[in-house]
């Protein structure tokens, strides 16, 4: 008999470990989400949010919460800023100050963080400025709110309530846009045509969807649009004014108008075609002559043409990165933005809620800066408003007013100069970072007048505007509470931790911690009185907490 057969042992089938728990937050982490997320980290926030998970769920867990919170809206506010006036009211263009007040107490105390931070965002895409609407606060506040409102919501939403808003219909003269008559030499006003196409939407430009530039067989970009999609459009927008009467020439303003959405008036909308924008997949290539005039299915038909053209995911996904996390995002970074814009979980195309998460889940976004040009340079107002956030900046009067943004800073809430914004998304500054075709959009603010401006802003709030050193009377005065510093200066090398904890997440650099240190030193603590000794503290704090939020590590936003 042939021997047994000794079968091969058996091997196990592999064992799979179990996924690896994802590292916790780190203090820089979290103050890195915060900064793009809400108006400035804070060190009590990022403790909360390192408390309430890892890295894996904390950020998730975060943005769902704040995607379902309310808008905390200034038009109310502002109606009741109105009746608090003596009637009859002479200068209605006043009750800017409040909104102005509202915007950044929002900035420091709204509940609906990352919603404002967002409408903060798209107000420098889809601009209106007080500027040209001084006689308007009504309708600028409105305006505002309604960003806030659809922060999270369709952007195909997002695109009509911005097209009938009575502010923007006054800004960029959609309101009162007549339709053609030959007889009277009157042709459609082509402003809100071009800007909804070229800032809004599409751009000047045919993009892929990572957003770089398709360009044809000579290598020049592929434009968008023609001016006969820009008169077709233009003839799209004629025929609204404001709402509530029984015809046209009727409509005026009232303050109750100004917030609601315009109404179409037929006898003054153009009948005939008009041509829309040209793209493959297009269900609309030109909307027909309608007789009579169908005001709203045009414009339907117009949006709807804009919403589902292949340019708005990149265009917008890129903007939105740039404005809360980088100026120069990665193509692969924008291409899944995009990819969300065009389809959510659900197949849903243009939920803004979704764009954001992708946003600011992105690996981009989340992982430590690995390049000179990750990151961007915070605005001065950010820079602000994280400062205050940080020392509980405030009023005795519980008010923001006499800030003036616009001189001190550069640029103030809804104060744009014009429909460009502050700055433009596509700004490089000659030298070293146009080379590199890379962009620097909040540069285009940093003129030599403007930093000192802003230096000088930061100064006043360190030495003069903090709650040991002021000694006036002003209950508006916005007042820095130091205390907590003002405990520890004794030793300057505990001091200027405390600061780079509050105002860089605990990261800051050997050259400016030791530049922080031997400011403080310089003051030396030699009073004879408790208070002599505590105005010598504070003004070690003072000089420290000055060189760290006017430095180039505090205005980084990496």
């Amino acid at each position: 008999n042939p021997p047994p057969v000794t079968p091969p042992p058996v091997t196990p089938p592999p064992v799979t470990p179990p996924p690896a728990t994802p590292p916790p937050v780190s203090k820089i982490e979290a103050f890195r989400f915060l900064n793009q997320a809400t108006f400035g980290a804070t060190d009590a926030a990022a403790t909360r949010l390192m408390a309430s998970g890892n890295s894996g769920t904390a950020y998730a867990q975060w943005i769902d919460s704040q995607l379902s919170k309310p808008a905390s809206l200034q038009l109310p506010a502002i109606r009741a800023a109105y009746a608090a006036l003596p009637q009859p009211v002479t200068n209605i263009g006043q009750l800017h100050n409040d909104r102005v007040d509202l915007w950044f107490r929002a900035s420091q105390t709204a509940d609906d963080e990352l919603r404002q931070r967002v409408a903060w965002a798209l107000s420098q895409i889809m601009v209106v400025g007080q500027p040209a609407l001084q006689d308007m606060p009504y309708a600028v506040a409105d305006f505002y709110d309604m960003l806030a409102r659809d922060a999270f919501a369709n952007y195909r939403k997002l695109l009509e309530d911005v097209t009938l808003h009575p502010a923007m219909g006054v800004y960029l003269s959609m309101l009162g846009n007549r339709k053609p008559d030959v007889a009277r030499n009157i042709r459609p006003d082509e402003n809100y045509a071009r800007e909804v196409m070229q800032l809004f939407s599409l751009g000047l430009v045919q993009l892929n969807l990572d957003g770089s530039t398709k360009t044809d067989t000579q290598g020049q970009p592929l434009p968008t649009y023609d001016q006969s999609v820009i008169e077709g459009m233009a003839h799209t927008f004629t025929g609204w004014r404001w709402a509530g009467a029984n015809n046209f020439n009727a409509a005026r303003r009232t303050l109750d108008n100004q917030v609601q959405p315009m109404q179409a008036y037929p006898e003054q909308h153009d009948t005939g075609a008009k041509k829309l924008p040209q793209y493959s997949g297009a269900v609309l290539l030109q909307i027909p002559a309608r007789d009579p005039a169908q005001p709203a299915e045009d414009l339907r038909n117009a949006l709807d043409s804009l919403f589902n053209h292949p340019n708005v995911g990149p265009f917008i996904a890129k903007q939105l990165i740039q404005r809360l996390v980088t100026s120069n995002p990665s193509p692969a970074y924008v291409q899944r933005v995009a990819q969300v814009f065009n389809s959510n979980s659900q197949g849903v195309r243009g939920d803004l809620g979704a764009v954001v998460r992708a946003i600011l889940l992105d690996a981009e976004a989340r992982s430590a800066p690995s390049t000179a040009t990750a990151g961007k340079l915070q605005e001065p107002l950010l820079r602000v408003t994280q400062l205050w956030r940080a020392y509980d900046g405030k009023a005795a009067s519980g008010r923001y007013v006499g800030v003036n943004p616009a001189f001190n800073l550069g640029q103030g809430p809804q104060q744009s100069p014009s429909v460009f914004n502050f700055y433009s998304p596509f700004y490089a500054p000659p030298g070293e970072i146009s080379a590199q075709n890379q962009v620097a959009p909040e540069l285009q603010l940093a003129t030599e007048y403007q930093n000192t401006v802003v230096t000088n802003f930061v100064f006043t709030q360190a030495f003069a505007r903090n709650n040991v050193s002021y000694t006036g009377t002003n209950a508006d005065a916005i007042l820095i509470n130091i205390d907590a510093e003002v405990a520890l200066a004794d030793d300057p090398a505990i001091l200027v931790t405390r600061i780079a904890d509050k105002l860089l997440g605990g990261q800051i650099s050997t050259v400016l911690r030791a530049e922080a240190q031997a400011l403080a030193t310089r003051v030396t603590l030699n009073g004879t009185t408790p208070e002599a000794l505590r105005k010598q503290r504070a003004q070690r704090v003072s000089e420290a907490l000055w060189l760290i939020a006017s430095s180039p590590e505090y205005a980084l936003q990496r």
